[in-house]
């Protein structure tokens, strides 16, 4: 089983309109309102991939019981810790082709729950063979509260892929226990390092892999975007080629990722394979106006057309 954990989730509000109009009313009847979180956006995926998949996290108040019906109604297993403050709204209105957001702080979860959420996932990671974190902490929870988490999958074998940045991140780096994989993208991967990279200048790239805080991470995928991405996997280098696709929506294509890749990971495919199946997922969650979906057919498809190279 995939358990995919989500500890600041939220309603994600669309708007869209034609013209934004600043300082009186913008009236729209097309709102959509899903239940959003970079962990639930691999939630889903994994789900529209036939994968057997649990969500976790905390939800609270009038917000946090609309999820989880969401996820009830979508046949998705859930078992989140319930906790007093609301759930976060964020909002995204969609106006002459750009994307205005208002992301809500979310709640301050107690010492108290984060206890309960902790003996809540001591439970559900004995069940798991993969276990992915995703986004960011709510706040309350300490910075190193994934690093935590994924010294208790350590103990269950369960291998933990990570797709979080900033303070979260270098926590997890700074830890003696690692995930089994972390998915930077090249403007993440420069905040780590403090150095800038080209794409035209993959060596540089390679190398930086190298360093010491990426030691005994046995995965790393560096998206390049429209370039595809650069992989490491223990020893060994990867450049991955994708195909021109007609974008409708990128948003989620990262989580989408993940997705593919936790699994495939699940389903014991070979490296270049699993490598594939994550780039595909991406790219077919990008063809769809829903985020954090995807049709396996489509995925198949750019399945085919991904190119994987072992580099020196």
């Amino acid at each position: 089983m995939i358990v995919t954990v989500t500890m600041n989730p939220s309603i994600d509000i669309s708007y869209p309109l034609d013209t934004l109009r600043l300082d009186t009313v913008n009236r729209t009847d097309q709102v959509t309102k899903t239940a959003g979180g970079k962990g639930l956006n691999v939630t889903r995926v994994i789900h529209d991939l036939g994968g057997d998949v649990l969500a976790t996290g905390v939800l609270g108040g009038f917000h946090g019981a609309f999820i989880a019906d969401q996820l009830r109604q979508a046949g998705i297993k859930q078992e989140f810790t319930a906790i007093k403050e609301e759930t976060r709204d964020s909002i995204a209105i969609l106006h002459e082709g750009n994307q205005t957001e208002i992301l809500e702080a979310g709640p301050t979860v107690s010492e108290e729950e984060t206890a309960l959420f902790l003996k809540k996932f001591q439970e559900l990671v004995q069940r798991a063979t993969v276990v992915t974190l995703s986004g960011s902490l709510a706040k309350g929870f300490p910075s190193n509260f994934y690093q935590q988490l994924i010294e208790i999958a350590k103990t269950q074998n369960a291998k933990v892929l990570l797709d979080t940045s900033g303070e979260s991140l270098k926590q997890v780096l700074k830890g003696k226990t690692k995930p089994y994989l972390i998915k930077p993208n090249l403007e993440e991967l420069e905040g780590l390092l403090g150095k800038e990279f080209s794409l035209k200048d993959l060596s540089a790239i390679k190398e930086a892999l190298l360093a010491p805080i990426f030691t005994e991470i046995e995965w790393i995928v560096v998206s390049l975007g429209k370039a595809g991405a650069l992989a490491k996997h223990r020893e060994s280098f990867y450049r991955i080629e994708i195909p021109t696709i007609e974008v409708v929506n990128p948003v989620g294509s990262g989580d989408s990722t993940i997705a593919g890749f936790a699994y495939a990971l699940a389903e014991g495919l070979e490296t270049e394979d699993q490598l594939k199946l994550c780039m595909a997922t991406g790219m077919a969650n990008a063809q769809e106006r829903r985020t954090g979906h995807v049709d396996p057919a489509k995925v198949q498809t750019h399945f085919k057309k991904i190119a994987v190279k072992k580099i020196e």
